[in-house]
């Protein structure tokens, strides 16, 4: 199914948060949308997204922000991507992903990647980025400090 991909401005970051909160349960909505407005937008986040009807959530979205770094030059990073459960099957992601080459590839991008947990419930999304040419390019370890 072929859908029309819209940037998710500051005054409708609601309607990506039930997407999100599949991510993400631990938040809940009004604390999701201050964290994006206040805290991941000014330092370059951009959501875009699939919207089935106007006035309806995001059936699929994805938050990215471009990065600088010696292992990737100028890069896209893709930090969020959900789809609501209801939706799946659908071709959004998919079509959100091949969105996202085009868009890196416009903005001068040497790269495109993106984290993704492990785990049993994940092998549809990993199977849908080794699909689309993604490589497991590295190991991300991290240290919880809270």
């Amino acid at each position: 199914m072929q859908s029309t991909i819209i940037e998710i401005s500051e005054q409708n970051t609601a309607t990506a948060v039930p997407a999100l909160r599949v991510l993400w349960p631990k938040y809940e909505a009004a604390e999701m949308v201050r964290i994006i407005d206040t805290v991941l937008r000014p330092n370059g986040y951009r959501l875009f997204g699939v919207v089935p009807a106007e006035g309806e959530p995001a059936a699929c979205i994805l938050g990215y922000r471009l990065q600088h770094s010696l292992w990737l030059g100028k890069s896209f990073y893709i930090v969020d991507m959900a789809t609501l459960p209801e939706w799946r099957g659908h071709g959004f992601a998919s079509q959100l992903l091949d969105w996202a080459v085009e868009e890196a590839g416009r903005l001068g991008c040497d790269a495109l990647h993106l984290d993704s947990g492990v785990g049993p419930d994940r092998s549809d999304a990993h199977r849908l980025y080794m699909s689309k040419r993604f490589q497991i390019g590295c190991h991300h370890f991290v240290r919880k400090l809270r």
